[in-house]
């Protein structure tokens, strides 16, 4: 157990596959290897952005977290003002804790409302599970907090079918945060949207986390979005963690394979004639290969690779990477500008 008291959520080992089962009797013949062996550590009132293309269990690790998964193995403690919580052992008092503490926006706006519900009774509902408000009080806080995200008082009595996206995402972000959670599990929140209210949520995002002291696991595919909202960012391949650091220290000077890969990705980071084109396909997570997981499309592999798997090694402070060749290797990174969304 971390002793550091900045240290909101460490995460050690974490794990979840899931099974791939055939047959009548539905015998389990291989699993999903979606999250293997993660660990990192989220620090209070910062932005950890985790990054990696389609498949690469960065939403599954998000679920995990929040609970929506129950964890194959390894251990996550969420460290409160009043108490530890080990997620894989919670008893009744301390899951209610859990339910107010952690709190997940999810990635379609539109199939995380009930549409049976408007906005008064999905925003106002973990109020009333977790026995926190109810009746005037209820709608009071609702009101309070349906302003903080860009909306009108006028909206509570209306359904989600009669807003757009945006608004819709606003309403996700409200129910969210209504219970004054201390982390939010931010599954690709603007991915669904259009780039010009994309920026409008980040913003959003950005503003309120400075106003309530919040804490934030931000995950997206687009290194753009991570590149704007993060303050560490965790790269993701294959269901483990590849590289780990600071957001300016792991943009400018990448020491994995991979995140040279996702940021010559990004458009106008570097110049065209400087694309990488990397062959193959990201591997199947039931047939992972031996040794390093990115070894197949990597074009710095050598025989070590093969058979040797790579562990999360600190080349320097705060910026961990999963590669035997590392400290030799000289990436490229993103050129030095002046931060936009855009870039």
């Amino acid at each position: 157990m971390s002793t550091n008291h900045q240290v909101l959520l460490e995460v050690d080992g974490l794990r979840k596959y899931f099974p791939i089962q055939k047959g009548f009797l539905r015998r389990t013949v291989a699993h999903i290897k979606a999250v293997d062996n993660v660990s990192l550590q989220i620090q209070r009132g910062e932005v950890l952005g985790v990054v990696g293309e389609s498949g690469c269990g960065k939403t599954t690790l998000g679920r995990c977290l929040v609970r929506v998964y129950e964890p194959t193995g390894g251990q996550a403690i969420l460290h409160t003002d009043s108490q530890d919580l080990t997620l894989d052992d919670l008893n009744g008092e301390q899951m209610r804790l859990f339910r107010r503490s952690v709190q997940m926006i999810f990635q379609d706006p539109f199939a995380s409302l009930n549409p049976r519900m408007n906005v008064l009774e999905t925003v106002g509902e973990p109020l009333r599970v977790n026995g926190i408000a109810k009746g005037r009080e209820l709608e009071e806080r609702v009101s309070q907090v349906i302003q903080q995200v860009g909306l009108r008082v006028e909206h509570l009595r209306r359904y989600p079918h009669s807003f757009s996206g945006g608004q819709r995402q606003r309403i996700g972000i409200a129910r969210a945060l209504v219970v004054h959670p201390k982390l939010v599990i931010a599954d690709e929140p603007v991915s669904a949207l259009d780039v010009s209210i994309q920026a409008q949520i980040l913003n959003l995002l950005k503003d309120l986390q400075e106003r309530q002291e919040l804490t934030y696991l931000f995950v997206s595919h687009n290194m753009a979005v991570i590149r704007y909202i993060s303050d560490r960012i965790a790269v993701m391949y294959a269901g483990k963690l590849v590289e780990l650091g600071p957001k300016q220290t792991l943009l400018r000077h990448p020491k994995h394979p991979y995140t040279e890969l996702l940021l010559a990705a990004v458009p106008r980071t570097i110049d065209r004639q400087q694309r990488i084109i990397t062959a193959g396909e990201p591997p199947d997570l039931a047939r992972l290969p031996s040794g390093c997981v990115f070894r197949t499309r990597c074009k710095y592999a050598q025989a070590r690779c093969a058979e040797e798997e790579p562990q999360l090694q600190e080349l320097e402070s705060g910026h961990f990477v999963s590669c035997h060749f590392a400290a030799d290797l000289s990436l490229g990174g993103v050129v030095p500008r002046v931060q936009s969304f855009a870039a």
